[in-house]
């Protein structure tokens, strides 16, 4: 039977069972992508990254898979591809360039952790805010700020909402779908600590809640900045916790840099765990 190899380590964590779990595999270059996406859906985690040869120069290629589908890009499959590459020999400590669905973005390793430099950032115009609220079981109590599509190479909504709601918030798939809405980052913002306490749900990629999303982290950045909420010149950091209500704990060191009142690069750290490994059977070709 033909098998690849595979890792599972927990993203933007530095303790084991915390964070975002994530799949990595190795040696799948001779894989279609609907082998990939069968694996995904195996392990049934959030997101599974496959670390391949680039043939277009950056340290590797990496494509990214929730169970239902490929992404162009994701923040903790991007850190744990990184850093276990670089624990397993594959690379050397430093910097890394990641080609993905996103670009060639960079990618800096440093023992068991990284830092990703986001790809060109995005910010989309104001949305209703009730029925972004009604999406998540909010109220218009609950509301604390103007909604809006942000992202780095990947976009979420963005909703800020009183702290006291985040326990309350789920996303209705339903709902979702009929707004076009795949993925909501449902944020509490503490200005005076510049700190975020978050929920992400992606039901438009069978994703019902993620634990740690670094690519909604870095869409953040680029909102906070259109909304006057961080400065807009210069580089600011702030920090999101994530994956509380999911008993899995994350945290997100992140950075934005802006000009002029807009956003021009964002980065996301956080550290690795590794926590299993072993050897998973190629499913068929499909296709």
């Amino acid at each position: 039977m033909s098998t690849v190899a595979y890792e599972i380590v927990d993203v933007f964590t530095d303790r084991p069972f915390a964070g975002n779990p994530l799949a990595v595999v190795f040696g799948a270059e001779a894989l279609a992508g609907d082998q990939m996406q069968t694996l995904a859906r195996e392990f049934n985690l959030s997101e599974t990254v496959f670390v391949l040869p680039s043939a277009a120069g950056a340290t590797y290629r990496a494509r990214i898979f929730t169970p239902e589908t490929e992404l162009p890009f994701a923040g903790h499959p991007s850190v744990g591809a990184a850093v276990t590459s670089v624990r397993r020999g594959l690379a050397k400590p430093g910097q890394l360039t990641q080609e993905c669905g996103a670009g060639m973005l960079p990618i800096t390793v440093i023992t068991d952790a990284a830092t990703l430099t986001g790809g060109k950032p995005t910010l989309g115009p104001p949305l209703p805010a009730t029925e972004m609220l009604e999406l998540v079981g909010l109220r218009e109590e609950d509301f604390a700020g103007t909604p809006a599509v942000a992202g780095c190479g990947l976009e979420f909504v963005i909703l800020p909402v009183r702290r006291e709601a985040l326990a309350r918030a789920w996303a209705d798939p339903e709902r979702a779908r009929a707004l076009g809405v795949t993925g909501i980052s449902v944020v509490a913002w503490e200005e005076r600590e510049k700190t975020a306490y978050v929920r992400v749900f992606c039901p438009g990629v069978s994703v019902p809640e993620d634990p740690a999303t670094g690519s909604a982290a870095l869409g953040l950045g680029v909102w906070l900045v259109g909304q006057g909420w961080l400065p807009g010149e210069g580089t600011t950091a702030y920090t999101v916790h994530q994956g509380i209500e999911m008993h899995r704990p994350s945290l997100l060191e992140c950075t934005v840099t802006a000009r002029g009142g807009a956003a021009t690069l964002g980065t996301v750290s956080g550290h690795v765990v590794a926590v299993a490994s072993g050897r998973i059977a190629v499913p068929p070709f499909i296709g």
